[in-house]
């Protein structure tokens, strides 16, 4: 499987994203420096998290702006998958390749723990490794996660069946005290209209074996593999 990891001023994940995709897919992805005009040929491109541009203006709003941007941007509509982790997900929110907007969390505080995540569909190109409802722990890292949007947006992503995980408790409610940062319907992630761009607040990356505490998510990483090898 062919991948590429753009790199931003002041990612911090990249590297993550990188060994992650080596270890999962066994081929090692190309480091896309954001100031290129193309990205490789590839079948994913990830978008990693960190700290783009210092999160200067809003999260991911000058990383949007990236050269590189317009050839992700064109290479995603004609149906190339993308995955936005974190300030991924700012980025693709940034350039209008998914709805919403990700605002200062809730009490306006840095979050660095895990969470608990409720799968909620297994019939993507992501999630086919995991169970339909199946609750995962993956940690987040983030100022700016607090997912907003319009009633209008909300309604239209809950009824297509778009919102791809969302903050849970111990029994899978998704209750205000599971929700971190203060996110609509306690979301996530969620996936563009046709199920080929994610963007996720949690971290995937960092719980690909038992030495990083877990292994929550390499399904992600293998359903990539099996949906696009």
């Amino acid at each position: 499987m062919r991948s590429s990891v753009i790199v931003f001023p002041a990612s911090n994940c990249d590297r993550d994203a990188r060994v992650a995709l080596e270890k999962i897919t066994g081929s090692k992805p190309s480091m896309v420096w954001h100031a290129e005009s193309t990205v490789p040929e590839s079948d994913l491109i990830v978008l990693p998290g960190g700290f783009s541009f210092g999160d200067y203006l809003r999260s991911g709003a000058m990383a949007a702006q990236s050269p590189i941007m317009k050839d992700v941007i064109a290479k995603a509509k004609t149906g190339v998958p993308v995955l936005g982790i974190c300030n991924g997900f700012q980025v693709l929110v940034e350039s209008e390749l998914l709805p919403g907007a990700l605002m200062r969390n809730r009490d306006i505080k840095f979050l660095c723990k895990d969470v608990q995540l409720k799968v909620e569909r297994n019939d993507t190109i992501f999630t086919s490794k995991y169970d339909a409802g199946e609750i995962i722990t993956i940690p987040i890292a983030h100022h700016d996660g607090n997912y907003f949007a319009s009633d209008e947006t909300l309604k239209e992503l809950e009824g297509d069946g778009r919102v791809a995980f969302r903050y849970v408790d111990d029994a899978g409610n998704a209750s205000t005290e599971a929700n971190p940062n203060g996110s609509q319907n306690n979301i996530a992630g969620i996936y563009n209209k046709d199920m080929k761009v994610l963007g996720l607040m949690p971290h995937p990356e960092r719980l690909i074996s038992q030495e990083l505490g877990g292994t929550d998510g390499v399904g992600l990483f293998e359903s990539l593999v099996e949906a696009l090898h």
